[in-house]
């Protein structure tokens, strides 16, 4: 028998617990300043105060903690097909969430809930910035029981009854969370861990090496007499043992905090089958449950490396409807270590086949020189103005130069020779990047609105750029073809007004 939704049902009674960690938590944020004065003044200040104070905080957190339980109640209106939650401490809120625009219900669990038992259900719309409706402390069974009465009822247009969920369907659900169709070993997020994240240990690196360089430089000047006395004992090619082992030690230990964070982050990564949906639960101190609706699906992302390529791993990322910015990056799911088989059944399952790459468009020799140009010229003139009316001293490296102007080359032209537009009757795929070469894959009914422009200039040259606005985010195309460009504008603004896609 399904729980009644119908009726105010409040959360366990063991999530005080879970009210009273937040609570805290959110009080030593408030008060972290005179939490530092007090363990720095600790011998100064009168202890039975201190005991007394501490007291005083903990009885008002709980306090606060049983209020926020008792005032915090959530009921299923079928009738007018909402989702209402009343919370509040000494002033009660009521919140009503429509059933048609929920967009994404998670159910998370943190490392203090999972200590507990209990889960939090997020729900999620794509009309804000934050989180509508969150409950902090459920069992499982009745989260996934309330996930699916507020997600069946999507897109319903009449009013429904209420339907109990049986037991057979509950037990259904469980088994198939316990066979996923797709789980990512724990060896292959080892491997995304080696392979990823190599600009953020390069930028370490350089910024490593650039202070202690630095710091060799100020210590020569100010100690040039104890330089002198112990310089003998140096010896050069030690020196440079030492340089090479430091560097290999440094981007070895960034790779381990990578590979830690990728494990931890995406341990025990299961991929489940439900309804046509896909299912993804994962985490090892906070675990996350999510679903994926592929009509909800804005951006499918396609990313690997050289690396990644040999070893037969790529990375998904996929990005449904979002209020900002800021929401679209934090809402972006990840699914690494997927092979080329796995990544195949996941964009079967979102687009009911695999999306192909049709007509190729690339953008015009100029955006490279343009490109250049910016990361190079600019810099460089940049440097040598610095250098000769303001610190000569500039020129001393320019040893660095030739590598600068090298590296940052070859990123360029990589990054221009991966820049493609590829059009297909029913998908946009744009690829692009240097090292990591991503294809965004979007259909066409799923654009929002598109932006074309074309500067006086470039019209004797008939090139131009597009931008493809989603509730996803944006795909950016410069410098194409204008006209092949216009001829597909005017075929998908026809495909966008006579689509009934819901995706909303």
């Amino acid at each position: 028998m399904g729980a009644d939704f119908s009726q105010p049902q409040r959360q366990s009674v063991i999530g005080i617990l879970v009210m009273f960690f937040y609570t805290l938590q959110q009080y030593a944020r408030a008060l972290w300043p005179m939490i530092v004065i007090w363990i720095f003044k600790f011998d100064e200040i009168n202890k039975l105060y201190l005991f007394l104070g501490m007291i005083a905080v903990f009885v008002s957190i709980g306090v606060v903690s049983y209020l926020k339980y008792l005032n915090f109640t959530f009921t299923l209106d079928s009738e007018n097909e909402e989702f209402i939650i009343t919370d509040g401490v000494f002033n009660k809120t009521k919140t009503a969430i429509q059933l048609r625009k929920i967009q994404q219900v998670n159910i998370n669990q943190s490392f203090i809930q999972k200590l507990i038992g209990v889960y939090e259900l997020d729900v999620d719309t794509a009309g804000s910035n934050k989180k509508e409706g969150a409950i902090k402390a459920i069992s499982h069974e009745l989260a996934l029981e309330l996930k699916s009465r507020l997600l069946e009822n999507e897109g319903k247009k009449s009013i429904i009854e209420t339907e109990e969920i049986s037991l057979e369907e509950t037990e259904q659900k469980l088994f198939e969370a316990a066979h996923p169709f797709i789980k990512i070993r724990f060896l292959s997020l080892l491997k995304v861990g080696i392979t990823s994240n190599y600009e953020r240990s390069i930028a370490l690196l350089l910024i490593f090496f650039s202070t202690i360089y630095e710091n060799f430089q100020n210590f020569g000047d100010e100690s040039n007499v104890y330089k002198e006395k112990v310089g003998s004992y140096i010896d050069e090619n030690l020196v440079l043992q030492t340089i090479l082992i430091s560097i290999v030690l440094l981007f070895g230990i960034v790779l381990v905090i990578n590979v830690i964070r990728i494990v931890f982050k995406y341990y025990n990564y299961k991929i489940t089958r439900q309804k046509g949906s896909l299912l993804l639960s994962f985490g090892l101190l906070n675990t996350k449950s999510t679903i994926i609706k592929p009509e909800k699906v804005q951006i499918t992302t396609v990313t690997r490396n050289y690396f990644q390529k040999k070893i037969g791993i790529l990375e998904l990322k996929i990005r449904q409807a979002t209020s900002g910015e800021k929401e679209e990056r934090k809402s972006v799911i990840e699914i690494p270590g997927c092979s080329e088989t796995e990544r195949d059944s996941i964009l079967k399952l979102l687009f009911h086949k695999i999306p192909e790459k049709g007509l190729m468009l690339q953008p015009n020799f100029r955006k490279l020189v343009f490109s250049v140009f910016l990361s190079i010229g600019l810099p460089l003139l940049g440097f040598m103005a610095i250098g000769h009316w303001f610190e000569p001293v500039f020129f001393e490296y320019s040893y660095v130069v030739p590598v600068y102007v090298v590296f940052i080359g070859l990123i360029q032209y990589f990054k221009f020779k991966n820049n493609r537009l590829f059009i297909n009757e029913n998908f946009i795929i744009k690829q692009s990047g240097a090292w990591d070469v991503s294809n965004d894959i979007i259909e066409p009914s799923k654009i929002q609105a598109i932006t074309t422009s074309q500067l006086f200039w470039h019209k004797r040259l008939n090139i131009g750029s597009i931008t493809l606005h989603t509730a996803g985010g944006n795909i950016a195309f410069q410098l194409g073809n204008y006209s092949i460009l216009k001829q597909q504008v005017n075929l998908w603004l026809y495909e966008i007004e006579t689509s009934d896609s819901n995706w909303m």
